[in-house]
């Protein structure tokens, strides 16, 4: 049968079949089984094959019928994705993806993270994907330096930072080797199995050794200085960020005004901490109360298990309605190498591996303020990803594309920042608590106004109290974290760094916060005493994921 006649979830279903064949990295990272012990292609044969099923599946898709609503709001999504997912290739963005945070550097790396290791077998696929890395970072290579011979190269800051991650994952004793080791305690994990897993981890750890040479000798010479992406670039990274037609500018005024609203927010709470105090002296309060203080790697994810699990409990039946599979969370401290911060990662689709929130914190580091982390453990956890994930996941009236292939960050990032809100409207934070959500929201909305202004290079406006006049550089940027947020210095960098890498990413977050708010007050000004809130959150779940231009068709139709 010609996929089109299979209908619109029937397209879908077969996409997602035939992309986690040719990505086995993100089925991994989408719960999709069957395919540990592979790797991507990443040649630029492997990039042009995986164009051409985005081609085929939207030529697909253009000749379907929708039958009803579901169907018309899934085919709006996957068209939307697909779309922007060829542009990213023809733009060449794709062979030369490069970067700190989330390029194939990274992600062959962290997919060891969520693979299950109880039992022989396991490791038997783990052993197998190891031995794959070499070649996979072969064609890798391949594909940048080809798109370096096109003009098509990641600046030399992304490079270096990208240098240093894969020479502390070649390292002696780093993250393949302590893998390995915790394979020890597993029956049957020996003989040949043994040394295919030995083997496995000599082979990968070269592979990145070879990898930052090549970064080291061969692609920084071809890096340029700049940084910033410019407006046609930024305009291709707004749609894949937050499934919209930008506006930077206006965003860019928008998130000044935010800014300005939560910094008056934040010193009034301040003020409630310790009378008269800045936000930065009531953080000094705070760090030194005993009550908002843990003590190790171990106390501090503790303390975020501990706090999910009662938010999971709480929230149940109440605000929300929680299935069996989403009440377990697995809490988790990210291994060394990575970014700093928190993040989530789904469940498979059976439920057989649990979404996990992971936490990545300074190895030198034992002493945590848990004021400023809370809400960020609503965000990653309930009612924040992993609810809005998870009920993806488990709602079976969603192909199989919107259940596990599809995350827009405009859409899932907004959500879980407007969960951290909601969190607040449920009476869940207290001053310190507060200061440290506010702390984030103003974060947040940095994002937007340091975002924008360094890739478009715009001027900081008067009236701002910060450098008025100047055109925004990735030095400036950071003094304004350090300045005007309660961001650390080595923070700082890291952000500023995360954001030339990964353009339009970031403003992803307060962009669509500020949408999940304006429906949610759209529907409740016209519903009036009808409207119900645990229902809104619940249609809204259960609808899947939307770029930012469909969500708002998608929640405020009349039924």
């Amino acid at each position: 049968m010609p996929r089109a006649e299979a209908g619109v979830h029937g397209v879908c279903d077969a996409y997602v079949d035939d992309y986690a064949r040719l990505n086995p990295l993100a089925a991994t990272e989408f719960g999709i089984r069957g395919h540990d012990a592979h790797l991507p292609d990443l040649s630029p044969d492997g990039h042009a094959a995986r164009a051409e099923l985005a081609r085929t599946a939207l030529s697909d898709m253009a000749a379907t019928r929708p039958g009803d609503d579901a169907e018309r709001i899934a085919k709006a999504v996957f068209t939307e994705r697909l779309t922007v997912d060829v542009d990213m290739h023809e733009a060449g963005l794709h062979a030369a993806s490069l970067n700190m945070t989330a390029s194939p550097a990274q992600d062959i790396r962290y997919a060891f993270d969520l693979m299950p290791t109880g039992t022989a077998d396991d490791w038997a696929l783990i052993a197998a994907r190891l031995a794959r890395v070499p070649e996979t970072l072969a064609g890798y290579r391949a594909s940048l330096t080809a798109s370096a011979d096109k003009g098509v190269v990641s600046a030399i800051r992304q490079v270096r930072r990208t240098l240093d991650q894969c020479e502390t994952w070649s390292a002696p004793g780093s993250f393949f080797t302590e893998l390995a080791a915790s394979a020890d305690e597993v029956p049957g994990v020996e003989g040949a199995l043994r040394a295919d897993l030995d083997a496995g981890v000599r082979a990968a750890r070269e592979a990145y050794a070879g990898l930052a040479a090549f970064l080291r000798e061969e692609l920084a010479p071809k890096a340029g200085t700049e940084d910033a992406v410019g407006a046609d670039l930024y305009g291709l990274w707004a749609r894949k960020f937050t499934g919209a037609s930008l506006d930077p500018r206006e965003a860019y005024a928008w998130g000044w005004a935010e800014f300005g609203r939560i910094e008056a927010e934040l010193a009034e709470v301040a003020g409630q901490i310790k009378p008269g105090a800045t936000p930065a002296e009531a953080a000094e309060v705070l760090d030194g109360d005993p009550r908002y203080r843990v003590r190790g790697h171990a106390g501090f994810q503790a303390w975020m298990r501990d706090l999910s699990e009662q938010a999971l409990a709480d929230l149940r039946g109440k605000h929300f309605d929680i299935p069996d599979e989403l009440m377990r969370l697995d809490c988790r401290i990210a291994p060394p190498g990575g970014g700093l911060g928190a993040y989530y990662t789904n469940p498979a689709d059976d439920f057989s591996r649990p979404g996990t929130m992971w936490w990545s914190l300074p190895a030198d580091k034992q002493s945590f303020s848990t004021w400023r982390e809370a809400s960020t453990v609503y965000h990653e956890g309930v009612p924040g990803h992993h609810l809005q994930i998870g009920t993806a996941v488990a709602t079976p009236a969603l192909n199989r594309f919107q259940r596990l292939l599809c995350f827009i960050d405009g859409h899932g990032e907004g959500w879980a920042l407007y969960a951290e809100r909601l969190m607040r409207e449920f009476g869940y934070l207290d001053d310190g608590y507060l200061l440290g959500m506010l702390n984030k929201h103003i974060f947040r909305a940095a994002r937007v106004i340091v975002d924008i202004g360094m890739h478009l290079k715009l001027e900081i406006p008067a009236g701002t109290g910060f450098h008025e006049g100047r055109h925004w550089t990735p030095e400036l940027a950071q003094e304004f974290l350090r300045t005007r947020t309660l961001t650390d210095k080595a923070r700082a960098v890291d952000e500023i760094d995360r954001y030339l890498g990964w353009p339009a990413q970031a403003p992803s977050y307060k962009l669509g916060e500020r949408l999940w708010l304006s429906i949610r007050e759209t529907l409740r000004t016209e519903r009036g005493s009808e409207f119900d809130l645990r229902d809104f959150h619940m249609r809204a779940l259960r609808s899947g994921p939307a770029g930012l231009d469909t969500l708002r068709q998608v929640l405020t139709k009349t039924d």
